[in-house]
């Protein structure tokens, strides 16, 4: 990089300064992930807007086949803005808790050409591939997809529906000490659980009805093959701007790409279902749809062909569901410019 390029990033870009963290541990930003080092103190020269910062506790080169769970959260940063987190070894996570502390973000940005030769550059050479990936995506947006808590973790934190303190309530719970006589009775002595409320992804519902109330049978059987009523449901949740589902169909696919996160997967591919099904949606939504190809092509290219096949029917979700998109597109009554699409979407 032009030296004068590089110090007109450092002073306009915005800084993470991670004090603490362990050498060996996973940590990345966006679409890059890097092993810690034992210089390592942060990140610099961070273009303003959107970025997805994650980690994973302890050295995977040290694992010993062991699988660390990964956590992330977005951030959205203005130009030289200065974060200041520090490591946690009991919860083994980043709190950011010292950035409120004005004086002491004062005394590192006073010490920021100090501190420079340790702080990790943004890889600028995968910035494109991030915002290709995230340009439907706002700071709203994400606030009201994300969890409560503001972490995204690939491991789902669940507890006890019931928690047995006391004695005398264990008791009356039945013991798992005796061989059961019937599955019926091995699923009855399993504990309860939910997740942990302030750590669930919170995705716009998708309709499991995809036909008004009181349709015919013939309505039913339209609205089972063309989802337009069902999508149109879920874009009720955006009001005037229905292109927020793009935003969610792109958080959902970060959340699953980068942050690990299952439910992440099954969300996006509830949510692609459902615009690639909706033939009477495409003739209303043109503006929607010729961006959800755009979307679809970024996507696509970060994936696998082979990761969608299931291994039970050999069936490939994504040439299924393409498939059922390309047909609709191609009807008559779509707009014609619809059928321009890229020749990168063909199928095999």
């Amino acid at each position: 990089m032009d030296p004068d390029v590089a110090l007109r990033l450092f002073e306009e870009g915005a800084t993470l300064v991670l004090l603490g963290v362990p050498q060996g541990t996973e940590l990345g930003i966006d679409c890059k992930s890097w092993q810690v080092g034992p210089r390592f103190r942060g990140i610099k020269m961070i273009p303003p807007g959107l970025h997805f910062l994650h980690y994973s506790a302890g050295n995977p080169s040290q694992s010993r086949g062991e699988i660390f769970l990964k956590t992330g959260f977005f951030l959205s940063l203005r130009p030289r803005e200065i974060l200041l987190a520090k490591w946690d070894p009991k919860e083994e996570d980043l709190d950011f808790s010292a950035s409120k502390n004005q004086e002491e973000v004062g005394r590192i940005q006073a010490s920021l050409q100090e501190l420079d030769p340790y702080l990790g550059p943004y890889p600028y050479d995968m910035m494109r591939k991030w915002v290709s990936l995230t340009n439907h995506l706002s700071k709203e947006l994400v606030q009201n997809l994300q969890p409560l808590s503001g972490r995204i973790s690939s491991y789902c934190d669940i507890i006890p529906e019931v928690e047995f303190r006391h004695t005398e309530d264990r008791a009356q719970h039945p013991r798992n000490d005796t061989a059961c006589t019937s599955m019926k009775e091995g699923l009855e002595r399993l504990p309860r659980m939910k997740q942990r409320e302030g750590t669930e992804l919170r995705f716009s519902a998708i309709p499991k009805k995809t036909y008004p109330p009181g349709a015919t049978p013939a309505q039913i059987t339209q609205c089972s093959l063309d989802l337009s009523y069902a999508l149109e449901t879920v874009l009720k949740n955006y009001g005037p701007q229905p292109h927020h589902i793009l935003g969610e169909l792109q958080f959902a696919f970060v959340c699953f790409l980068v942050a690990n996160v299952y439910e992440g997967f099954e969300h996006w591919k509830g949510l692609l279902a459902l615009l690639c099904r909706s033939e009477e949606a495409m003739v209303k939504q043109k503006e929607l749809y010729l961006e959800l190809i755009a979307v679809l092509y970024h996507q696509l290219g970060e994936i696998p062909t082979d990761f969608f096949v299931d291994i039970v029917s050999q069936d490939n979700f994504l040439t299924a569901t393409l498939q059922d998109f390309f047909q609709f597109a191609r009807g008559s009554s779509v707009d014609g410019t619809l059928l321009d699409l890229p020749e990168e979407f063909t199928l095999e």
